[in-house]
């Protein structure tokens, strides 16, 4: 191909927007074309020997290590165990690797295992094993953690977002936007009435008690990197239906609003770690809410949209003063070091 025809891509930070997913389709699926890869969920959902599985893995660069609500350990817990939820698998087991700089402070590791301890203990979950390696001074920041996460699926449901329908309501868990807004505040020196702390949690106890319930659960998503706006644009994409958000229905604090104006920051695009959506029958939201209004952390939960044939593959968005527009990815970067 002519020089002046090639289209180049380099590698910036953040996750979740049009690099991102232009490295996903252009290198990472051509090279490892797989089945699961094609369903693009938090996780591939396996079968071995009867058994179906659900396997995740995240690699954890967060900066500060410790802000407000949270630490790197906490995140890598809770970011792992989250993405087996999201697929309706039971988690079970983690594995750890750890990418130390030479010259970090015993009492910083020694304060990260045991958040992970304490995380891993609320979630369920063990760490069964992992790796440790060392690079030198300068070239680690402090402290890298990689999980990866096994879980068991115990119903015959196919969580994805090609189960999603037309017709089906959008249910969010709780607030928005705290978890990037405590990252950010603290990074930034910023100083509020109250501090912002990060929702950093395992959502596997509200996603368990809406499968006891038996409800007709289509479509679950955390609202990581990217936040829920590219949460729904990927489900969107996917699908290749229409998501209808109404902005009004999307609960947002004050702190974290004005965190979001002092910044410049758009709240519908600010990470979570510990929210998530849920798409059903919208006849079943109801029951659905009463749940998540008992289990999930952050709430209340709210119902915030639902499902259309048309536009396919897009997300609109009703303002609060009633005018509607298009959600898309974000075309600049994501904020770097969330997660």
């Amino acid at each position: 191909m002519p020089l002046a025809h090639r289209a180049e891509i380099t590698v910036g930070h953040g996750g979740g927007g049009r690099l991102t997913q232009d490295l996903i389709e252009r290198i990472f699926r051509p090279a490892f074309a797989h089945p699961a890869l094609a369903a693009q969920h938090d996780g591939a959902v396996l079968t071995v020997g009867g058994a179906k599985l659900a396997l995740t893995t995240d690699a954890h660069v967060v900066s500060p290590l410790f802000f407000p609500g949270g630490d790197i350990g906490t995140l890598a817990v809770n970011g792992t165990v989250n993405d087996l939820s999201m697929c309706g698998a039971t988690p079970l087991w983690l594995t750890a690797s750890f990418v130390l700089e030479e010259g970090l402070a015993t009492a910083t590791l020694e304060r990260v295992v045991a958040s992970m301890r304490a995380a891993a203990l609320a979630a369920g979950v063990s760490i069964v094993t992992g790796d440790t390696k060392v690079v030198e001074r300068g070239k680690g920041d402090g402290v890298y953690i990689t999980t990866a996460g096994v879980g068991v699926i115990h119903h015959d449901l196919t969580i994805a977002p090609s189960s999603i329908r037309a017709g089906d309501a959008i249910l969010l868990s709780g607030d928005i936007g705290r978890h990037g807004m405590a990252i950010m505040a603290s990074r930034e020196g910023l100083e509020f009435e109250s501090a912002i702390e990060s929702d950093c949690a395992p959502l596997g106890a509200a996603v368990q008690a809406l499968l006891d319930d038996g409800l007709e659960i289509h479509c679950l998503r955390d609202l990581t990197r990217g936040g829920l706006a590219t949460a729904l644009v990927e489900m969107a994409e996917t699908a290749r239906l229409a998501l209808a958000i109404d902005e009004a229905a999307v609960p947002v604090t004050a702190l974290v609003r004005g965190a979001c104006e002092i910044l410049g920051l758009e709240p519908l695009y600010v990470a979570n770690e510990g929210r998530f959506v849920c798409i059903l029958p919208a006849a079943q939201a109801p029951a659905a809410l009463a749940i998540l209004e008992r289990t999930a952390p952050g709430g209340p939960p709210r119902l915030i949209g639902e499902l259309r044939a048309r536009p396919a593959g897009l997300v609109t968005l009703r303002s609060v003063i009633g005018a509607e527009r298009v959600l898309d990815r974000l075309t600049g970067e994501q904020l770097p070091r969330i997660c």
